[in-house]
């Protein structure tokens, strides 16, 4: 089956919720049962609950999808990579936020989110430990209402909103640099949110918050679903450069594959540029 047209988005969409959801409900039976914590070669936590995770969400997309390549985290970690992209393909984060998962935080996500020709066109981002859930196609980004049994029981439209004064800056728990508090101070008197794993980019896209600047290292799968959802809302995610941040970067003469370099995402203009 064919991703591109716009009329399968929808259906794409319905796709990711199921399978965010029954990721979620994985995640979450783990988290009560207890776990213990490995270590992959970057040194970073995993635990049952990514794999897990990340294996319904495989199963899901493969059966639906069967030509279309899949990125995702334990996979890639594991040396199981694409041998091509083409023009479309899913990026899937199954556990964003493991180390808040291990601390026993909330704000760990699932994120599964379809690349079209560089850009994230679809994505879903869903906090199972709170019940937070965005999702995003072209033009339309909604937050979604979930009950305890992990069903959609309601979805509002949301959009970016104008900056406020001060600007609401969000910003990493686990992950600031001296750059980002640079560039926080650059912007001048700002109100300072700080949110774990990618619902940074959701709280813009909802209009709780106006910047995400991340001036430290992140991967295509940390990003691509919160991307998406930002991009549908009206917002957008920017390198130093000024140029929007692309996806599927393979063969980085300075970085590994699917690396990002430093971006800024927001909901409207800002002021200060992002090289400040």
């Amino acid at each position: 089956m064919k991703v591109a047209a716009a009329s399968d988005d929808e259906a794409i969409l319905a796709l990711f919720e199921r399978l965010a959801l029954e990721a979620g409900r994985e995640i979450m039976r783990v988290y009560h049962e207890g776990f213990a914590v490995d270590r992959k070669a970057d040194t970073s936590p995993v635990t049952e609950a990514d794999r897990g995770a990340e294996a319904i969400i495989l199963a899901g997309l493969r059966a639906a999808f069967p030509s279309v390549p899949c990125v995702a985290e334990e996979e890639i970690s594991a040396g199981i990579v694409p041998a091509e992209l083409g023009d479309a393909f899913f990026l899937i984060d199954p556990l964003d936020g493991t180390k808040e998962f291990v601390n026993r935080r909330t704000d760990f996500t699932v994120n599964i989110a379809l690349v079209r020709n560089g850009e994230p066109s679809i994505g879903v981002v869903f906090a199972p430990r709170t019940g937070r859930f965005f999702s995003g196609r072209p033009g339309i980004a909604e937050a979604l209402t979930v009950d305890d049994d992990f069903r959609v029981t309601g979805r509002r439209q949301i959009g970016v909103h104008p900056p406020a004064s001060p600007l609401r800056v969000v910003a990493s728990r686990s992950h600031n640099t001296p750059e980002t508090d640079a560039y926080i101070a650059s912007l001048g008197a700002a109100e300072l949110v700080s949110v774990g794993s990618s619902l940074k980019f959701c709280l813009v896209a909802e209009g709780e918050a106006d910047v995400y600047p991340r001036f430290g290292r992140t991967m295509e799968w940390d990003t691509a679903a919160g991307d998406a959802v930002l991009r549908a809302a009206g917002g957008t995610t920017r390198t130093l450069d000024g140029a929007a941040l692309a996806y599927g970067k393979r063969g980085q003469k300075d970085d590994a594959d699917f690396a990002n370099p430093f971006f800024v995402a927001a909901g409207a203009p800002l002021a200060a540029s992002p090289s400040a």
